[in-house]
């Protein structure tokens, strides 16, 4: 059996971005009527990312504070000096380099397999943006 798709359209709002999808995702699978199964959570943006950790908002604060540390976008890139659609993004492809494009998720008796803490992100490195997508692939194993 082929898996069941769907797609989130989102939208951010801030240059790093934690947007949680949690309950969108828990929501869609819960009506996929699949009991048992492999979720497969993926980002189809270089500059976009997918991860799971803990929705706490000075955490997450910490977080974008890390990595706007980490590769700051006023930094000298040479992907800066010859941007392919016009922003200055360097930073954000650097900083995609330690997310995840994909998170694979269990699902048990219709739920997601998630620890108590955790939470599903798109991780937004290259902000704002109208037009960001998550693709959701079901896999059936029962």
């Amino acid at each position: 059996m082929p898996p069941l798709r769907h797609r989130l359209a989102l939208t951010t709002t801030r240059p790093i971005d934690l947007l949680d999808i949690t309950e969108s995702v828990r929501e869609w699978v819960r009506q996929s009527g699949v009991q048992h199964g492999l979720l497969t959570v993926m980002s189809p943006h270089t500059t976009a990312r997918i991860t799971l950790n803990e929705r706490e908002g000075e955490l997450q604060q910490d977080m974008i504070r890390w990595l706007e540390q980490l590769a700051p976008a006023t930094a000298a890139y040479g992907h800066n000096r010859a941007p392919v659609d016009d922003r200055l993004n360097a930073h954000a492809h650097l900083l995609g380099l330690f997310l995840n494009a994909t998170e694979t998720i269990p699902v048990t008796d219709g739920e997601l397999e998630l620890g108590g803490w955790q939470s599903l992100f798109l991780v937004e490195l290259d902000g704002p943006r109208t037009a960001r997508e998550v693709h959701l692939h079901l896999l059936r194993t029962e």
